[in-house]
């Protein structure tokens, strides 16, 4: 009977073992990917002091999983949340947020330009922007009371169809937000053949998708003295073509390039001369 019982044995293993030990190996992968990701957003004495409420907060493992990667933007909230990771400095601070991606440069300081903005970003200072082999990075410093949530720059980068992939903490006034943008946007408006836009007074220049419509007029309001400066871009960012005209305008007709996707409009000397609005009347699909 014993005899076999291990004949058994020796058979399962045979037919059924590298299949168990391929899915330990990937067991022990996902918890000792997901135990480092959470060490290296804590302080050693933190983890340490809580790590059976660590283990209890993060279980099932899987949950904080996605695509064979650690959700990090997930473990970061539930640090938070739990009372275990504090994203507030003690007073103000220099906070150095570092971006990365494997994408194209230009689109991406666009996007996180306009994602930054967003969040109430508006006077930080470029400290790196690097391309090498290993992609793009873009580093930037601000004057913070607290370190950027990623929850919250999650959402922001998601309307522009991007995602973070990966954060770490390089200190607590460092950290470092991989971006995927394989299918990124820009989250602007879309004009739509024979459906006029009124664009308001801006600090900043005017941004609009054109992709769908083949001729566009635009109108200056009487109180604006605006002098224009329209650039087209393609998907990717590319200039495609400048107009400038040196002389004040009430109306102008343009045609959009083949391959334009969006355009920015602006005042040669400063936007300040359109004090009132412009008028968009697009025209044509494509």
């Amino acid at each position: 009977m014993v005899k076999i019982f291990f004949l058994f044995f020796f058979l399962f293993s045979l037919t059924y073992g590298d299949d168990f030990s391929a899915k330990l190996v990937d067991v022990n992968s996902t918890s000792d990917k997901l135990d480092m990701k959470i060490k290296s957003l804590l302080e050693k004495s933190v983890y340490a002091k809580n790590k059976a409420y660590i283990k209890i907060i993060f279980s099932p493992e899987s949950d904080f999983m996605t695509k064979g990667r650690v959700d990090a933007v997930k473990v970061v909230e539930t640090l938070k949340e739990n009372g275990l990771l504090s994203l507030y400095f003690k007073k103000p601070q220099e906070l150095i947020l570092n971006f990365k991606t494997s994408d194209n440069p230009l689109f991406f300081v666009k996007i996180m330009g306009d994602t930054l903005r967003n969040i109430g970003y508006y006077r930080y200072v470029t400290r790196e922007a690097k391309l090498d082999e290993n992609g793009f990075t873009w580093s930037i410093s601000l004057r913070a009371e607290y370190a950027t949530d990623p929850q919250v720059l999650q959402t922001q980068l998601a309307k522009s169809g991007s995602a973070i992939i990966d954060v770490t903490m390089d200190s607590p006034t460092e950290w470092t937000f991989n971006v995927d943008m394989h299918e990124g946007f820009l989250n602007v408006a879309s004009l739509v053949s024979y459906e006029n836009i009124e664009l308001k007074r801006s600090l900043y220049a005017y941004w609009l998708d054109v992709s769908q419509v083949k001729e566009l007029s635009i109108q200056s309001s009487r109180r604006n003295s605006w002098y224009p400066y329209i650039t087209y871009f393609d998907a990717s960012l590319h200039l495609l073509k400048v107009i400038k005209k040196d002389e004040k305008t009430r109306h102008i007709d343009l045609e959009i390039p083949e391959g334009a996707e969006y355009i920015k409009i602006s005042d040669i000397y400063t936007l300040k001369n359109i004090k009132n609005f412009l008028l968009l009347a697009p025209k044509g699909t494509r």
